[in-house]
């Protein structure tokens, strides 16, 4: 229905379907004619306005306007005078009088609806109403209905019994405003509603917001002819009567044409508030005029209020039920931690535990790039992708929906599994959501007329009025899911909200401990003999420790960023391709390098650099370690130095002692060479570095040794193979 947005409101009367939705109904300058109203200026009770009915309705011999109110009845008037100090802008308040025509006792209602003015609504009283009968039963009825339906089902007795209306149903209103009859009592002949659906639109906002102020409306009759104001507009300050809080207000002709179209003749409606929002009306229909009096009435917006209450008590009790699933869980969670450091695997251990509560047939949970799901759940990049949609989304709270294809066409494919969709997210990090879904449920709603043929326009432009025909129509729906209920979305935003807190407190706990671990750890590399650097993902380096720093030649800058590090190496140019590759590649290095340092010596260092990675392939920064090769290098010359010179004594052991020598010294020599060798390996593999030259050259000297021996032993087994023999 088009609101008529950027136009003035139509005044009342003049509005037709395509902006009925403002239309002014609380400036209707008339009322039905069971009553008459009178406004009267406050500070001296002198009529100023009036129906045009006064007269006649209240048997006097001349009009009402300009007369005292205590010329009109002064017992009236005395009536009056207690109230004129109260706020009387929210509820009226009810007097009794017999006024001076003889017509009997007249019901007023007063209330204040501008400064300076009071309106005063008479009525012929009514037959008394037994409160100990029809309120003290009903309200022991309704506090011991446990459950919503009961509770509906209940209250449509009890209306139907009060009041004696041909159909009394309890009207419930979903997230998008339209109206389901929850529940119905009705005369046998009479067609069922029960079930049946009307769109939001055959209620306007305005309307609404009246049913909120003003709790009890009444029709008494559909083809009545209004009575108008007299004058229209209030002498007091020049508008119109606001008559938002008036009983006898009449109504839109819009409102009474979709009432004759459905063959209704006399209607009361109640409103059902509940935490301040409509949550449903009893509205009770009958098919002839029927008055019902204020006492009556009075009872009836008695019993809706407690039975708002009611509704209001059911509804916390189901949310309390899924606070204590929630709290269960989050028992769980904590417990998981402690006893596995992981809350997420509680979550999930049990499928009922996480689905139960929302009544959910599957759900996700997206954390740190991981995916975890329980249930029927689209597959993992459906789901991140959902997960992003969220993130675009405005506000980033509780998102709940029957259709998520409705709301993304994208997401049409996923019906079978996800029609249904809620969501709550678990942090203020992108993409982190808690999903629960819903299967599609293919079902047959049942309209009260068609929904998509709101009105019919006749040839005269005021020939308009609503679905003429309230047949049911049957609409067969598909890619939505069972509506998430209020208590489902309380569940879902305490559960998110709890996940949340396990989520902070876990990663508190973890920054706590990575402190603590960053503090030890920087404590222990500063202090490391091995040198050391942080560089973030940009390449700015973070920390350099005192080894590092130690190196650095006598009047050297510290390096700020990569680039500037590759100065501090003794050949800049052999490292740059190495560093930048690390840095934009996030590719290792493992290489030898030389330092100048401050000792004015080079020295030799195995370079280790690594990228730091996190989730998704997200480097955190890069680390660097430099191996002082010093101590290796030695090792490596000593090894060198011992190879070369044991093959050097074997070698001149062999020349020395000539083709003559026995075979048997021979192999004696090469076993000692060979033991030599296994010596040193056995150095290079068990000896710290340190140690290493020093062990070699022990082993060299004693290999050297042995072989002198072995020599000395061939020429004292030998003689004439070292000359000895000439001189014997």
């Amino acid at each position: 229905m088009a609101t008529g947005e950027g136009r003035a409101a139509p005044g009342f009367g003049q509005a037709d379907l395509t902006n009925c939705e403002r239309e002014q109904i609380h400036l209707a300058g008339s009322i039905q004619p069971h009553g008459v109203l009178l406004a009267v200026r406050e500070r001296d009770l002198v009529v100023v306005q009036a129906s045009a009915n006064a007269r006649e309705f209240l048997g006097l011999a001349r009009g009402v306007l300009g007369l005292p109110l205590d010329r009109l009845d002064r017992d009236l008037a005395e009536r009056l005078k207690p109230y004129l100090l109260q706020q009387l802008d929210a509820i009226p308040v009810a007097v009794r009088c017999g006024l001076g025509g003889g017509q009997g006792d007249y019901d007023g209602l007063v209330h204040r609806p501008a400064r300076d003015c009071l309106v005063i609504e008479l009525e012929r009283a009514g037959p008394p109403v037994d409160l100990s009968k029809h309120v003290g039963e009903a309200l022991d009825t309704i506090l011991r209905a446990a459950s919503l339906r009961t509770l509906c089902d209940e209250t449509a007795r009890i209306f139907k019994q009060l009041t004696g209306y041909d159909r009394v149903m309890v009207y419930r209103f979903d997230e998008d405003g339209h109206g389901e009859v929850f529940s119905e009592r009705r005369e046998r002949e009479l067609e069922a509603f029960l079930g049946n659906r009307y769109p939001a639109s055959d209620i306007p906002q305005i309307a609404r917001r009246l049913y909120v102020r003003n709790r009890v409306r009444v029709l008494v009759d559909v083809d009545y002819t209004p009575v108008p104001l007299e004058p229209v507009r209030s002498p007091l300050n020049g508008a119109e009567l606001d008559m938002s809080l008036c009983f006898l207000r009449s109504m839109s002709p819009i409102h009474i044409q979709y009432l004759k179209n459905m063959g209704v003749g006399a209607t009361l409606v109640a409103s059902l508030v509940v935490g301040g929002r409509l949550w449903g009306l009893v509205s009770c229909h009958h098919y002839g005029p029927r008055q019902i009096h204020y006492e009556t009435r009075a009872v009836c917006e008695l019993l809706a209020e407690i039975v708002a209450t009611r509704i209001a008590a059911l509804e916390s009790f189901e949310q309390a039920q899924a606070e204590l699933s929630v709290r269960r869980l989050e028992q769980r969670m904590v417990e998981a931690i402690s006893r596995d450091g992981d809350w997420k695997a509680a979550m999930f251990d049990s499928t009922q535990a996480i689905l139960q509560p929302l009544d959910a047939t599957g759900a996700a949970l997206l954390f740190e790039g991981q995916v975890m799901t329980a249930g029927e759940v689209p597959d993992t990049a459906q789901l991140r992708e959902i997960g992003r949609w969220l993130d675009a989304k405005a506000g980033r709270g509780v998102f709940a929906t029957a259709s998520l294809g409705r709301e993304e066409p994208r997401f049409e494919p996923l019906k079978a599994l996800a029609s249904g969709l809620l969501a709550t997210p678990i942090s203020k990090a992108g993409g982190e959501y808690f999903l629960w879904f819903r299967t599609e449920q293919v079902r047959t709603v049942t309209w009260g007329g068609d929904p998509n043929k709101p009105m019919t326009v006749g040839d005269d432009p005021r020939d308009l009025s609503p679905r003429r025909s309230f047949a049911q129509w049957h609409q067969l729906v598909e890619g939505t899911s069972e509506p998430w209920s209020q208590a489902n979305v309380a569940a879902a935003r305490l559960i998110g909200e709890s996940v949340a807190d396990v989520v902070h407190q876990f990663r508190s706990v973890s920054m706590l401990i990575a402190r603590n671990q960053v503090d030890q750890v920087s404590k222990l590399v500063r202090i490391s003999e091995q040198p050391v650097i942080i560089l973030d993902e940009a390449g700015e380096i973070l920390l350099t420790n005192d080894s590092f720093d130690a190196l650095l030649p006598a009047g050297v800058q510290k390096p700020r960023w990569i680039e500037d590090l590759m100065a501090v190496f003794e050949d800049p140019e052999s490292v740059r391709p190495h560093l930048l590759a690390l840095l934009n590649d996030r590719r290792a290095w493992r290489g030898e390098v030389e330092l100048p340092t401050r000792s004015g010596v080079t020295q030799p260092f195995l370079i280790r650099a690594d990228p730091v990675n996190a989730a998704q392939d997200r480097v955190l920064g890069f680390v660097l370690l430099f191996t002082d090769l010093t101590e290796r290098k030695a090792a490596d010359a000593a090894r060198g130095r011992f190879q070369r010179g044991v093959m050097e004594r074997h070698q001149m052991m062999s020349i020395r002692l000539g083709s003559e020598t026995d075979l048997a010294y021979r192999k004696l020599l090469s076993s000692i060479v060979d033991n030599a060798q296994l010596a040193a390996l056995e150095i290079t593999d068990g000896v710290d570095m340190a140690r290493m030259p020093e062990m070699l050259e022990s082993v060299r000297s004693s290999v050297t040794r042995a072989a002198e021996l072995l020599e000395q032993l061939i020429r004292h087994a030998n003689p004439a193979a070292n000359g000895e023999r000439d001189g014997d």
